[in-house]
C-alpha cells in the first residue's frame, strides 16, 4: 500500500516539474510559482514517505520479533501446563489409591493409629504415652496418656465409611445416610466406653476418640448437632463420658495434659520438699532433746564439780587445822 502510494506521488512530481516547465516557456510566471510552490509540497511529502518506508522494515523487525518472544512465552507456558498436568494426574492417582487403600477397614484403622501416633510424639515424652495398651480383658486400646498416676485411653478407629457416604449423598438418600451414620457412630461411643473406660484398671473415668480428619468431625460433630435430630451426639457422647476430638482440638486437649502434668510435678516436687522439711524438722527435733540433755548433764556435772570443789576446800581447811596442831 506504502510502494504504490509512493510511485504515484513521484509520477505526481513529475507531472508538477513538466508542468512547471510548460508555465515557464509561455511566460506563465504567477502560474509557475503556483506550480513550483505545489512541487515543494510534493517533495516534502515525498520525503516523508521516504522516511517513513525507510523505517517500516524496522518496525517490521521489531514486530517480528515481539511476536517471536511472545510465541516462545506462549511455548514455554504450554510446556509449563503440560508438565503441570501430568503432575495433577499423578497426584490424582495417589489420591485414587489411598482412598482405594481407605477403603479397607484394617488399613483405614492403621492409618488413623499411625497418625494418632504422630501427634503424640510431637507433643508428649515418649515416657508419658503408649501405644496398644492391654487390658486384663484381652482388649487393646490404640494409645493412653499417663497423666499422674492415672491413664486417659484414646481410641482411633471410626465409621469412616458410614460418613463417606453422607458427604456423597443428597436428598432423601443423604437423610437415610446420615441416621445409619448417627447409629454407626453411637455404637462406637458405647463401645469405646465399654471396653476402655476401666477406673478399676487405673483408667480415668473418661475416654477420647479421635476423629482422623477435620470435615468428617464437622459432619460427625459440628453439623450432626444443627440437623434438628432429637439427640445429640455430643450430649451422647459426654454422657457415656467419651470425648470426640479432630486432629486440632486433640492437641488443644494434649496440651492442657501437659500443662496438667507440669502441675503434678510442680505439687510432686513440693510434696517431696515438705516431706524433706517434716524430716529435718524431726531431726532437729531429736537434736534439740539431745542438746538439752547434754545442758542437763553439763549443770549437774557442773554442781558436782562445785560440790567437789567446796569438799575439797573443807578437806583442805581441815588438813590446815591439823596440821596447825601437830606444829603447836
Amino acid at each position: 500500500m506504502i510502494s504504490v502510494a509512493f510511485v504515484l506521488l513521484v509520477l505526481a512530481v513529475v507531472l508538477l516539474a513538466a508542468l512547471l516547465l510548460v508555465q515557464l516557456r509561455s511566460g506563465g510566471r504567477q502560474g509557475a510559482m503556483l506550480v513550483q510552490q505545489q512541487l515543494i509540497e510534493l517533495r516534502n511529502r515525498l520525503d516523508s514517505l521516504v522516511t517513513v518506508q525507510q523505517q517500516v522494515p524496522q518496525t517490521l523487525a521489531e514486530g517480528s520479533a515481539e511476536q517471536l518472544r511472545s510465541l516462545a512465552d506462549v511455548r514455554e507456558k504450554l510446556v509449563w501446563l503440560s508438565e503441570a498436568t501430568v503432575r495433577l494426574e499423578t497426584v490424582g492417582r495417589s489420591v485414587a489409591e489411598v482412598q482405594e487403600l481407605l477403603r479397607v477397614p484394617r488399613l483405614r484403622g492403621t492409618i488413623g493409629e499411625l497418625w494418632l501416633e504422630e501427634l503424640l510424639r510431637q507433643v508428649l515424652p515418649s515416657g508419658l504415652y503408649q501405644l496398644q495398651h492391654s487390658f486384663r480383658s484381652g482388649e487393646r486400646v490404640d494409645a493412653v496418656v499417663k497423666v499422674g498416676d492415672r491413664l486417659v485411653p484414646i481410641d482411633s478407629k471410626f465409621p469412616l465409611e458410614a460418613c463417606q457416604r453422607v458427604l456423597r449423598a443428597d436428598g432423601v438418600d443423604a437423610a437415610r445416610e446420615r441416621r445409619v451414620f448417627r447409629r454407626a457412630l453411637k455404637d462406637k461411643i458405647d463401645e469405646i466406653a465399654d471396653k476402655y473406660i476401666r477406673p478399676e484398671e487405673g483408667t480415668y473415668e473418661f475416654a477420647l476418640m479421635y476423629v482422623p480428619a477435620e470435615n468428617v468431625y464437622y459432619e460427625a460433630v459440628v453439623r450432626g448437632d444443627q440437623t434438628g435430630d432429637d439427640s445429640s451426639i455430643v450430649g451422647y457422647a459426654l454422657d457415656r463420658k467419651v470425648i470426640p476430638v479432630s486432629p486440632n482440638t486433640f492437641y488443644a486437649y494434649l496440651s492442657a495434659i501437659v500443662h496438667g502434668l507440669k502441675g503434678l510435678q510442680v505439687e510432686q516436687r513440693a510434696r517431696e520438699i515438705l516431706d524433706a522439711l517434716g524430716g529435718l524438722q524431726q531431726q532437729f527435733g531429736q537434736f534439740e532433746r539431745a542438746y538439752d540433755l547434754v545442758g542437763k548433764h553439763l549443770v549437774n556435772a557442773n554442781k558436782q564439780y562445785e560440790e567437789t570443789e567446796r569438799q575439797l576446800h573443807l578437806i583442805q581447811r581441815r588438813f590446815d587445822d591439823i596440821t596447825g596442831l601437830d606444829e603447836d
